[in-house]
């Protein structure tokens, strides 16, 4: 039986690797990139391994291209799976000084916007036909607010509540939604933190745990345990404990004295 799977963020990463893994004869994979050059070897890495591959260099944000060729492949292809894995991080720099307004902005335009822009085209296909399953790729920064990040958790804490309220009101149309929160993968958008990274997994660790999360129709994968737990923890002893604790680990905001 053949599969049909929707991917973006799809040319580094856990979107790359997730590509590969499901890359497998009577597979059609639909990954979607911003960069021509990494998406086209990963396609053709795909391709290698037995899967019919539609790719497209697309910008998560750009709304109305996006839904087209999320329709046409549905109409094409109709979709089984869609993983929304795309994103982007940001920060206080080393100093703390401040995020700039227009980094606040293009974090939340692609991982919260791209993110609904990527789903929302399936959502009416899927419900007509009684079936298919939606992933949301959060974080586990979304448990906590950083204040080393403060865009990034704050996208990522959005697209957990989405997809936990997507999940319980597709339920009745037989349509699985589950959101995955990370912890640090080595990825280009990792090396971007300036924190430390603890429990760091490789992309391909990180995707084996997804899809067997997937698999099973968890509602929220939560990776690795020691961090998923201590960033639950985090979530619901005293503020004024947990914020000793961000500090004290090294994601406080801390500023060089003038």
């Amino acid at each position: 039986m053949s599969q049909h799977i929707i991917i973006t963020g799809a040319s580094s990463g856990i979107g790359a690797a997730l590509a590969l893994q499901y890359a497998k004869p009577n597979t059609v994979l639909g990954l979607i990139a911003n960069s021509e050059e990494t998406l086209a070897i990963v396609a053709n890495q795909c391709i290698t391994l037995g899967a019919t591959v539609k790719s497209q260099v697309l910008d998560v944000r750009n709304r109305d291209a996006l839904n087209s060729w999320i329709t046409n492949f549905d109409q094409d292809h109709p979709i089984d799976l869609i993983i929304a894995n795309a994103g982007v991080t940001s920060g206080l720099g080393l100093n703390a000084e401040s995020e700039s307004r227009e980094a606040i902005q293009h974090v939340i335009d692609v991982n919260l916007y791209g993110v609904i822009n990527t789903v929302y085209p399936v959502i009416e296909p899927m419900r007509m036909r009684k079936q298919g399953h939606i992933v949301l790729v959060s974080s586990l920064a979304a448990y906590r607010g950083l204040p080393i990040t403060p865009a990034y958790c704050a996208s990522k804490a959005a697209v957990k509540s989405y997809g936990e309220a997507l999940r319980g009101w597709l339920r009745a149309d037989n349509i699985k939604v589950s959101v995955i929160c990370p912890g640090f993968v080595d990825s280009k958008m990792s090396q971007k933190f300036t924190g430390g990274k603890p429990f760091l997994l490789t992309p391909d660790q990180a995707a084996s745990i997804i899809i067997k999360g997937i698999r099973t129709n968890k509602a929220i994968t939560a990776f690795p345990f020691p961090l998923n737990f201590g960033t639950w923890l985090l979530s619901i002893i005293p503020n004024r404990l947990a914020e000793l604790i961000v500090d004290h680990i090294g994601y406080g905001a801390y500023r060089q004295k003038k």
